[in-house]
């Protein structure tokens, strides 16, 4: 078993925070979800007055072993590392919303089939040039497993040592909503044929071909599993095994977690699994248009932030809720209250 300590939230301070939300100059709730956003964050800070500082999206890299021999992506596995490329160069999606709202993105070669060159922008965190094909064999070996791990864990703590208290994380790897499925059944109990879904864009046929590949998969591995890691060796890939130490890691520093769709959403499905005091630090930005994340959600009992049809991956949903995020420490901080506006209250 994966060890790590997550305190648990304090409530000391719950009951003043709540009341400093509740007396500012608006109706007791009027601010919705804001409202909630506010308590948490500040709970996870433990102070009345939380900040949201230098915000950071990690994106994880990783190339899937299946994809050479069994049809469950229409995208080549190559796609992976032109991505990689795209995301340095500044030219997806990812990278227009992490400019727009000022937040510092950081792309990670989790396990991409691929040789980079020394590039100072990529974070060189290569396990092995994709995993196994797990329709033969576990996708990774236990050791591998807890490497990567561990590797997440590392770029969390550098990226918080140099000053970030929020922080989301995303994606890319052709395959990985393979991987993401498998985990989602194995950890919720939901038949996998429920948890599978287009993906990059496959059609119905291919949709129903990939659900047949990914029930022999699940059979093969699932009676083998005894703890979470097992599973994340048997079905995961470096970059979802990544955003596991990396997710159980931020909050074990006390940061604040923005959580995207589907794939980083199965990362934690796991990091749960670890450890529950996890969820406590987490925002849920968006629901994935891949029809497995409502279901991930409705396990998770949590509802997120946003549902405009995004199915993207890169960490996009978390990029483009952030203000979201950004406004409720806003009216916490600067909102007057009744008594300091000279405002009569209900």
């Amino acid at each position: 078993m994966y060890i790590t300590h997550i305190a648990p939230l304090s409530k000391a301070i719950k009951k003043e925070l709540q009341e400093k939300i509740d007396f500012k100059t608006k109706p007791i709730g009027s601010l919705g979800v804001l409202e909630d956003i506010a308590l948490q964050i500040g709970l996870i800070q433990n102070t009345h007055s939380p900040i949201l500082s230098k915000p950071s999206i990690v994106v994880f890299a990783g190339d899937h072993g299946i994809v050479n021999s069994n049809p469950v992506s229409p995208y080549p596995q190559e796609v992976t590392q032109q991505m990689v490329f795209n995301f340095l160069n500044n030219g997806a999606a990812i990278n227009s919303f992490c400019n727009q709202n000022n937040i510092s993105l950081k792309i990670v070669d989790a396990g991409v089939n691929a040789d980079f060159e020394s590039i100072p922008s990529l974070i060189n965190a290569k396990i092995s040039k994709g995993t196994k094909d797990y329709s033969i064999e576990k996708a990774m070996s236990t050791d591998e497993c807890l490497l990567a791990l561990e590797k997440g864990k590392s770029i969390v703590q550098k990226i918080f040592n140099e000053g970030t208290n929020v922080i989301g994380f995303g994606e890319m790897g052709i395959g990985n909503t393979s991987s993401a499925s498998l985990l989602m059944s194995y950890f919720t109990n939901i038949p996998i044929e429920e948890c599978v879904g287009k993906g990059t864009g496959l059609n119905n046929e291919g949709v129903i071909k990939k659900a047949q590949i990914l029930r022999t998969v699940f059979d093969l591995h699932s009676k083998k599993i005894k703890a979470p890691i097992d599973a994340l060796a048997s079905f995961g890939g470096f970059e979802i095994v990544m955003m596991c130490g990396a997710i159980l890691e931020a909050a074990s520093l006390k940061m604040t977690i923005l959580i995207d769709g589907f794939i980083v959403t199965a990362a934690l499905l796991v990091a749960q699994a670890i450890n529950k005091n996890v969820l406590e630090y987490c925002i849920f930005c968006h629901t994935s248009g891949e029809q497995g994340h409502e279901k991930m959600l409705g396990f998770l009992k949590t509802k997120p932030l946003l549902n405009i049809g995004l199915r993207l991956g890169e960490g996009t949903g978390a990029a483009i809720a952030f203000p979201i995020v950004k406004s409720a420490v806003s009216f916490l901080n600067e909102m007057a209250t009744f008594k300091s506006a000279n405002v009569s209250e209900a």
